[in-house]
């Protein structure tokens, strides 16, 4: 396979089903293109069955960005949590992109990616 990409996205802000949603297109296009995606927002599954503190999900979500991400791409919309892995990547030197900036940008994915905030 490709490269082990670490999807950052909105999670609370707006509607929860719409940005679980929007990570899994994503995701998919990502697995036909060859890469093998980690996707933070299917805690969100977990988290209906079993509700814990954000603090324990946003920790649980950077041991895997720690452990196993080759690169992080930073999906568009506000995000405190997004935000927070991205600088753990950067503390980590591994590389963010957005798909402005990343090899496989296509049109079909670019919509959903494209970064409005700075990272």
């Amino acid at each position: 396979m490709g490269l082990r990409v670490y999807i950052m996205s909105p999670y609370t802000k707006g509607d929860v089903g719409f940005n679980v949603n929007k990570v899994l297109i994503v995701a998919d296009l990502l697995v036909d293109r060859g890469h093998t995606p980690f996707i933070p927002h299917l805690t969100h599954f977990w988290h209906i069955m079993s509700p814990k503190e954000y603090e324990f999900w946003l920790e649980y979500d950077l041991s895997f960005l720690r452990h196993w991400a080759e690169v992080g791409l930073r999906l568009k919309g506000e995000s405190h949590g997004a935000d927070k892995e991205v600088e753990e990547c950067r503390k980590l030197g591994i590389p963010v992109f957005t798909m402005d900036n990343f090899p496989w940008c296509t049109r079909d994915i670019t919509p959903w990616c494209t970064s409005d905030t700075e990272t």
